[in-house]
């Protein structure tokens, strides 16, 4: 006859390493963590199916004592004796929770914790857009609703007033949603397919790409940059200065509004925008052309950002917008970067993975970039050099071709 309850209280404080049996399948199982600490399970071993043994976990001591954990083996053996696998009937119990938790849990708590947990690793532009666009076109619908009550119907009526009329926008929001709902059901909030998904929504939507063609960001043709710059530089503000420094750098406009005097390093002609502000997440190393720097030079130092914006720490992008509509460009600031694409692809013979890397483009495929870890850079400070000589062209002369430099 097997002997029940051996071990004692005052034997399981004390317990050395290894699985100490109390019987009927409870054990006491001492482990020791890499710091020395001791820690003790309980565990009840049983058999199911083909005679394979399971471990099924009570707890750990002291929060579960030894007659609290006989009491939970004795309920385990009794679902065994059911023909009850007490493993799945503990995984069932706590999704059964977690389904309630969902019933109480909104879309707007989960799209909330969603961005808390990504936010890190966005961009702060993409940051804002995730913000934006669910404030305005889901949240309204969505945010008061349990997450496990949105159906395709709900989302369907974030969608539709906007599918036809901003696709792109449309199609990035529905992404949003989809990633959202999939976090719930990943923290068994809910069940069941995705209505978000594509491949559910395509039954019921025209597929983005061909309900409109592409719009490109309005650019201004090279031929015509060096007589814009003239003008440009008649305008002694800090949009102005903005602006030409974003012509002669080809960065982005976040870059270059978050641009900070610790970033630039006026003795070597390098500015390092930091990963966190860079589309790709990695640091950018910028050559800055003599003519980039005799502009810094001219700008007042007015706090730690190299662009003010008055009331605020830095530059608003709307303020540069609003310049340039004023000047009757047709461009739009983002377009530079592909007047400077353009100009490098049909006046220079710089090759082309050297002009995407001064825009700080992502380009080809996993395997090529793993090959190719150079930034290239003195290839690109002879480049931007040679652009900002482009850019100082006189205006009268704007056609004429500069020597090519390989």
């Amino acid at each position: 006859m097997r002997r029940l309850n051996r071990l004692s209280d005052r034997f399981v404080r004390t317990a050395p390493l290894g699985k100490h049996h109390d019987g009927l399948g409870l054990l006491l199982q001492v482990t020791q963590s890499r710091g020395g600490d001791f820690n003790r399970s309980w565990l009840l071993r049983y058999s199911a199916g083909a005679g394979k043994s399971h471990y099924h976990g009570l707890g750990r001591f002291p929060d579960i004592s030894l007659s609290a954990a006989r009491e939970k083996a004795a309920s385990a053996r009794a679902l065994l004796s059911d023909g009850l696998d007490p493993i799945a009937a503990k995984r069932a119990q706590r999704q059964a929770l977690r389904q309630q938790q969902g019933r109480a849990t909104s879309f707007r708590e989960c799209a909330d914790a969603y961005m808390r947990t990504h936010w890190a690793a966005w961009t702060p532009r993409h940051a804002e857009q995730w913000r934006v666009t669910l404030g305005t076109y889901v949240m309204p619908i969505l945010g008061p609703m349990q997450v496990d009550a949105v159906d395709t119907a709900a989302v369907m009526q974030c969608l539709e007033p906007i599918w036809h009329r901003i696709p792109k926008s449309a199609s990035r929001l529905r992404n949003r949603i989809e990633l959202v709902l999939d976090w719930a059901e990943a923290r068994e909030y809910r069940q069941g397919p995705n209505p978000a998904r594509w491949r559910h929504l395509s039954k019921l939507l025209p597929r983005p790409a061909k309900l409109r063609a592409a719009k490109h960001v309005p650019a201004m043709p090279y031929a015509d940059l060096p007589a814009f710059m003239v003008m440009l530089r008649g305008r002694e503000t800090t949009a102005a200065f903005a602006l030409e420094f974003l012509i002669l750098t080809a960065a982005r406009t976040g870059e270059v509004l978050g641009a900070r005097w610790s970033e630039i390093n006026l003795l070597d002609h390098v500015w390092l925008v930091p990963a966190e502000r860079m589309k790709a997440r990695k640091a950018h190393r910028v050559p800055l052309s003599p003519t980039a720097i005799d502009l810094l030079g001219r700008i007042p130092r007015d706090g730690d950002y190299v662009f003010p914006g008055g009331r605020r720490p830095m530059l608003n992008s709307h303020t540069m917008k609003m310049m340039l509509s004023r000047m009757a460009s047709g461009a739009s600031v983002h377009g530079f970067r592909a007047t400077f694409r353009s100009w490098a692809a049909e006046r220079t013979n710089y090759p082309a993975e050297v002009a995407e890397t001064a825009l700080a483009h992502v380009a080809g495929n996993m395997v090529e970039r793993a090959y190719q870890r150079s930034d290239m850079f003195e290839r690109r400070r002879r480049l931007m050099a040679d652009w900002a000589a482009f850019c100082e062209t006189p205006a009268s002369g704007a056609d004429i071709v500069p020597l090519l430099r390989a």
